[in-house]
């Protein structure tokens, strides 16, 4: 399927993968953008072998066939995940006002793009809107009555945003130790079941026990209510699950098993622009929720930690569970 060139810039965000960074640069070479960005990160300094990694991935990205205007930022040391996407992405930010941003091992279905450049353009001005993404946990969800929905919950297997967005942006979630945050963003899940899921890795993110760019962009859009507007069908492979990953390395994760397909246009939306708890809840059960025991094992002990989260008298017990 092909379209018009792409007027949004990319994003393309690699580190040392050669391998997947080729396949993803193949379906950005189909879109053919007018501007392109690319950020990587450096070697590690205790792994030799990642210099020559690093330098294959990069090599990929300078065989461009189309006329497009490239705009490099790399780094010669090792960020790290968390500093050299956000960094990466406020060097953008500076420069356009909207931008698709693809890492190198999400590969999208060619109607990702023209998906992402529709939307960015249509809700430009809804302040409400935080991002746009091409992953759908569920593979498909409601297809048969709209295209796309909205969510509570922020992906960044392929996705989109706006410079007013990524300016709220703090990467170190300052904001979230203040009980009064906490509770705009229990109110914005509006289930304690998955707040208090959703608040432990917020809460060891915030204390830098989890190096993620991600969930500083997602706390920020739930503390503001922001929504996030996700495909009715998954248009994004993750091929980046294995040994070779910072952090998808079960091969056998069955995230990277779900079936992208192709979107078709124009884009029917849905009635309401309001989060779909439905599927929310849905995509928590499959993508975070634990076996029974453990997650009893896992309340007792989130309940102890997190005592100022407290669920409403009207909440019952197993409903933690």
């Amino acid at each position: 399927m092909s379209y018009p060139q792409l007027s949004t810039p990319i994003v393309l965000i690699l580190f040392k993968r050669p391998e997947t960074t080729q396949k993803v640069f193949e379906a950005i070479r189909q879109a053919r953008p007018q501007t392109l960005f690319v950020i990587a990160d450096g070697p590690r300094r205790d792994r030799p072998d990642e210099y020559e990694q690093c330098l294959a991935a990069r090599a990929v990205v300078d065989h461009v066939d189309w006329d497009v205007e490239i705009f490099k930022n790399y780094s010669d040391t090792n960020l790290g995940l968390k500093k050299r996407i956000s960094s990466g992405l406020s060097w953008v930010f500076e420069r356009v006002d909207r931008a698709i941003i693809l890492e190198d091992d999400c590969v999208p279905d060619s109607s990702f793009f023209q998906f992402c450049e529709v939307i960015l353009e249509q809700y430009s001005d809804h302040e409400n809107i935080f991002s746009v993404t091409g992953h759908n946990h569920l593979g498909e969800w409601k297809s048969d009555i709209h295209s796309y929905f909205f969510s509570n919950y922020f992906d960044c297997w392929g996705w989109a945003t706006w410079r007013r967005v990524w300016q709220k942006y703090d990467p170190a979630m300052l904001a979230w130790g203040q009980p009064t945050a906490r509770e705009q963003v229990r109110q914005a899940i509006a289930d304690d079941e998955q707040f208090l899921n959703r608040a432990t890795v917020l809460e060891s993110t915030y204390a830098g026990k989890i190096d993620s760019w991600a969930y500083p962009f997602f706390f920020m859009s739930l503390l503001h209510a922001g929504l996030h507007i996700t495909p009715s069908v998954n248009l994004i492979q993750n091929t980046g699950f294995g040994e070779n990953a910072s952090n998808t390395i079960n091969a056998n994760d069955l995230r990277g098993q779900v079936i992208h397909h192709t979107l078709t246009f124009p884009l029917t939306p849905p009635d309401s622009v309001m989060a779909d708890r439905e599927h929310d809840y849905n995509r928590y059960k499959k993508v975070w929720r634990k076996p029974l025991k453990r997650r009893i094992i896992n309340t007792l002990k989130k309940l102890t930690t997190l005592t100022c989260f407290r669920p409403s008298k009207k909440t019952q017990t197993d409903s933690l569970l």
